[in-house]
């Protein structure tokens, strides 16, 4: 399984992508959408646009992103849930399933710990995946998303397996 991972942002957006393959995750890519300071409608666009194109290139089977963060500053939380959501459309519309994780929830998957900063996200993603340099902090936060939805989505099939074989045995 290909996973897109998405850590949403304005100005710039990490993106990373991870092959699973039973317990073994693989680096694909990562890097930076960056669409700058200019109309914040063109932003929108140029958000879904590049993304549909990285998802044209890659062809991932899901995508995963970070929840919005909301802070003290409401303005800034609405201009990012608008960025999130015109890169959840370009998702949707290149027919992958989205999932949604908070950062807690990242971070829990990639560090061990739901408070962890930044940086120790970042040097965890080194451990384990050994990308190529540079590895953007946006970036190290995207592959996070895509480990931990590995995770999330390898508990649910052993999950739907075992109830599959329960059922078989009643069945018996």
């Amino acid at each position: 399984m290909r996973i897109l991972g998405v850590d949403p942002g304005s100005r710039k957006t990490g993106y990373g992508i991870v092959d699973v393959e039973g317990s073994r995750i693989t680096h694909v890519t990562h890097g930076l959408i960056t669409v700058g300071d200019g109309d914040f409608t063109a932003r929108l666009g140029m958000l879904f646009s590049e993304l549909s194109s990285l998802i044209a290139a890659f062809n991932p089977g899901c995508a995963a992103l970070e929840d919005v963060f909301v802070s003290r500053n409401v303005s800034s939380a609405l201009k990012l849930g608008q960025a999130r959501g015109a890169l959840i459309a370009a998702c949707t519309h290149a027919g992958l399933e989205v999932a949604a994780y908070s950062p807690t929830a990242v971070k829990q998957a990639v560090v061990g710990f739901g408070r962890a900063e930044k940086g120790q996200v970042q040097h965890m993603i080194k451990m384990l995946l050994k990308p190529p340099s540079p590895l953007q902090e946006d970036a190290a936060d995207a592959l996070g998303v895509a480990i931990c939805h590995a995770n999330h989505a390898g508990s649910r099939q052993r999950l739907a397996d075992s109830l599959d074989k329960e059922n078989l045995r009643r069945l018996a």
